[in-house]
């Protein structure tokens, strides 16, 4: 039987150098690696996370479809601690879709809204 190792979403973007600006400025994550020229790709990679940039052209969202579906998630990443991450994210100016919060099953969780409207979620054990 085959064993499934990771999970590496792919999130669309309007525009691939301003996201990965963001990830890594905001977010601290690293470039793995960038694709095309100009590049049309990239790869961001933090701890055991990897989340792949995909360049589109146009809005990434209808915004009827944001307004119908306010907390559509684009990748979820799970933590040891959300708490630490949250305030580092805090003094970074991360813009926020979710404080941090312990949800009803015991996850502390938080979400981070990208440029293009990607909703990221943090989600570590409660605390």
């Amino acid at each position: 039987m085959t064993t499934i190792l990771a999970a590496e979403p792919q999130l669309f973007v309007s525009d691939l150098p301003r996201a990965c600006r963001f990830y890594v400025d905001t977010l601290g994550f690293e470039i793995a690696f960038s694709h095309g020229e100009p590049p049309s790709y990239a790869q961001v990679v933090r701890g055991g996370a990897r989340l792949n940039l995909r360049h589109v052209d146009g809005p990434v969202f209808d915004e009827a479809f944001r307004e119908r579906e306010t907390d559509a998630l684009a990748a979820t990443l799970t933590l040891d601690d959300a708490g630490p991450l949250f305030r580092e994210f805090q003094d970074a100016d991360a813009p926020f879709h979710q404080m941090l919060r312990t949800e009803p099953w015991g996850a502390r969780t938080f979400i981070v809204r990208d440029p293009d409207g990607n909703l990221i979620l943090f989600a570590g054990k409660a605390g």
